[in-house]
């Protein structure tokens, strides 16, 4: 998921900072990817990157959200069980 969604930024945007955060707690790890795009580069996109992310996380029993924040920039956040907590 994390190479995906960095791989999205330097196709899809013309941001000039990517950020990857990492959580566990409770039993669930948040992987969370954002960015400080300031547009995009391509129009709308036909690939499968982010159905794909979400298909996966999916399987693993969890969730993905994807947008853009009020202060810009664009964010994929996972959500996956991870057993256990911390």
């Amino acid at each position: 998921m994390v190479q995906e969604a960095l791989s999205n930024v330097l196709r899809h945007s013309d941001a000039t900072k990517a950020v990857v955060v990492l959580d566990r707690r409770n039993g669930v790890l948040r992987v969370c990817v954002s960015d400080n795009v300031r547009g995009s580069r391509a129009g709308p996109s036909t690939g499968w990157g982010l159905t794909g992310m979400r298909e996966r996380v999916t399987l693993l029993g969890g969730t993905v959200e994807t947008g853009t924040p009020d202060g810009g920039g664009f964010v994929v956040d996972a959500r996956i069980p991870a057993g256990g907590s911390s």
